[in-house]
């Protein structure tokens, strides 16, 4: 689950992080002339808030010179109008495509003066299985750029025993800091470690990470996502979720506990097991064509689950054709092939449907689906079953 910037900081906040005061507006930006005392100023920022990197870079669809949706402020009398610009607007960057984002929050911050920039971050590297730094004297707005062009500038640090959580003192020298900056910058570390642990977070981002013109670390800008599996233990983080941001469809999969995840192809599919589902995408692609979406109806491939399935596929309007590849275990083919008649006919579904079937009685269901009068077709190979639906979906 991904936070918004302001909703981060509120967590940096909470483990005695050194950030700026700043003020949400959602929506409605009435309050914004009597709060705009309460933070130091010139120069404030204003920036949009939408989950999706690359605000300061982007551009909105009904643009106003030409600026960004990160904007710092000089003249109070323009913050307002800046706000009100960005309100409402559609933001466009390089992570939201084309479509963009609407921008329905505003997060209005103070001002600070830039010495030097960082990049620092933190996740699980999967190879190790331990929580991971990358910190890099090469921060802000392209860091992208960096990492694609100059790799040798981004540092990687293993947190092997999070007990002891204690910086290398060659980052002295790699990033350019006094021993004191490097101290204060350990105890950031320590702090980040904490609240990556114990709020279950995925990652965390630090972009910009800046020294002040006193000297000090400020962590200016900040991406928190957080790990959907283990939201049960956090009921009052559940709270900070912004419907408004996730997909619709992918969430009607979530209340059915069902993966959804939405993609740009043609070919919708509907599979058991996330491996199963993975080769399912993989293959498609292998003839030609691009899976619409990933869904895995999880171990109870039944009826009630196989309506949900094909109305999610049919909210999509790219879909073409459908390949449904389920391994029958402790319930059988032939009683999924029920449920999937049973569906179509509840849903009057009329995309064309490729139906695999392996595991317990696989034959028994291919017949039923065959023998259905309803335009499916199934099919014991993977590969003809996988041929089939692209050239249907043509």
């Amino acid at each position: 689950m991904n936070l918004h910037e302001y909703q981060a900081k509120e967590l940096l906040k909470k483990f005695d992080l050194p950030v700026l005061k700043g003020i949400v507006f959602i929506e409605n930006l009435s309050q914004i002339e009597e709060n705009l005392e309460t933070l130091k100023g010139p120069p404030w920022v204003v920036k949009s808030q939408i989950h999706a990197g690359g605000r300061g870079a982007g551009k909105f669809k009904n643009n106003f010179n030409n600026m960004g949706g990160v904007q710092v402020v000089s003249e109070k009398n323009k913050v307002f109008k800046i706000a009100e610009s960005m309100i409402n607007n559609v933001l466009i960057t390089k992570q939201t495509g084309d479509k963009g984002k609407e921008v329905k929050r505003i997060y209005i911050e103070e001002g600070c003066k830039i010495k030097k920039e960082f990049y620092l971050s933190i996740l699980i590297d999967r190879n190790t299985s331990q929580p991971m730094m990358m910190i890099s004297a090469s921060g802000g707005m392209d860091i992208e750029e960096v990492a694609e062009s100059n790799p040798d500038e981004i540092h990687y640090i293993y947190f092997s025993d999070l007990t002891n959580i204690v910086l290398r003192k060659n980052l002295i020298k790699i990033l350019d800091i006094s021993e004191k900056q490097f101290e204060e910058l350990n105890i950031i570390v320590k702090k980040l470690i904490k609240l990556f642990i114990n709020v279950d977070a995925s990652s965390i981002e630090i972009n910009p990470l800046v020294l002040n013109d006193e000297g000090h670390f400020i962590l200016l800008d900040s991406k928190i996502s957080l790990d959907d599996n283990a939201l049960f233990r956090h009921p009052e983080l559940n709270e900070l979720q912004d419907i408004s941001e996730e997909d619709p469809l992918e969430l009607e999969a979530t209340k059915n506990n069902m993966n959804y995840v939405k993609l740009d192809g043609s070919i919708g599919c509907m599979v058991n097991g996330a491996g199963l589902a993975m080769a399912t995408m993989d293959l498609i692609k292998q003839f030609g064509e691009e899976p619409a979406n990933f869904l895995d109806l999880g171990g109870t491939a039944n009826k009630e689950r196989a309506v949900k399935g094909f109305k999610i596929i049919q909210s999509d309007s790219n879909v073409k054709s459908v390949l449904i590849n389920i391994f029958g275990g402790i319930i059988h083919c032939d009683m999924i092939a029920n449920g999937i008649i049973e569906a179509v006919k509840e849903l009057d579904f009329k995309l064309p449907i490729v139906v695999r079937f392996q595991g317990t009685n696989s034959k028994e269901g291919r017949d039923i689906i065959n023998k259905s009068n309803l335009g499916m077709t199934s099919i014991d190979d993977f590969t003809e079953a996988a041929k089939k639906v692209v050239d249907l979906a043509k």
